[in-house]
């Protein structure tokens, strides 16, 4: 099993939810190109460094038909059917995939990333997140959200408090009415968790939340009518 430091840098809140990425707009790292039955796609290393692991992960379960490095030597670490895959090496024999090669993988048309990034391995064998992160999914969003509220919190606490403050006032008048529907508070029910709750707590909330307004869909979610701009600013965007 990969060992992760800092995982919640994968969510790169970096980027994250500026670029709304779906089956129809990709992160500027990935292409992709149709071939009958077989998407291809191709993951370029733009992160200015040299990647050690590609990590995909689906919600359904899939058969990568094919794989190849092209500038780079990097081998999938596991079965080619299943909803989680790690390219690279065994340590200490790390693979590589060099500053601007690419990684392409095919797989069946339809198929789409729930998440996908590059990560680097430090002298310990942690993984490193590296770049910025693509996803589709929306329970990945909600996991990746709360690793990085936590590593916030945990980094400054007052900044964190302050985010969230001006996030309650963008959207006074939209969460009035919303947690008047809810029959809650959301100011209320939200801050002891962001406060004190563990990623996995986060990121229940947030889930049920978006089961409770029925949103299934990335995009409802980042071209919504809340304004997270307070949020992302706070987490690195």
């Amino acid at each position: 099993m990969i060992r992760t430091k800092n995982l919640w840098m994968v969510l790169g809140l970096v980027v994250s939810l500026s670029f709304a990425v779906s089956a129809t707009a990709v992160a500027p790292w990935i292409e992709t190109h149709a071939a009958g039955d077989t998407m291809v796609w191709f993951f370029n290393n733009t992160t200015g460094e040299t990647a050690n692991i590609l990590h995909l992960e689906f919600e359904q379960e899939v058969t990568i038909t094919n794989y190849i490095a092209l500038g780079g030597d990097m081998v999938l670490l596991g079965p080619l059917t299943g909803t989680t895959f790690d390219f690279g090496r065994i340590p200490p024999a790390v693979g590589s995939l060099v500053k601007y090669g690419t990684f392409q993988v095919d797989l069946p048309l339809g198929a789409v990333p729930a998440l996908a990034q590059l990560l680097k391995m430090d002298e310990v064998g942690n993984t490193i997140p590296i770049g910025s992160p693509f996803f589709t999914s929306i329970a990945v969003l909600g996991r990746l959200f709360g690793i990085g509220i936590v590593a916030v919190r945990e980094a400054n606490p007052d900044a964190l408090l302050a985010a969230f403050e001006q996030f309650f006032m963008d959207n006074a008048a939209y969460l009035a009415g919303l947690s008047e529907s809810l029959g809650m508070s959301l100011a209320d029910s939200l801050m002891p968790i962001i406060m004190a709750s563990p990623p996995e707590g986060i990121e229940n909330f947030f889930n049920t939340i978006m089961g409770m307004l029925g949103v299934t869909d990335l995009s409802d979610v980042v071209a919504g009518a809340v304004d997270f701009g307070a949020l992302f600013a706070l987490l690195g965007m």
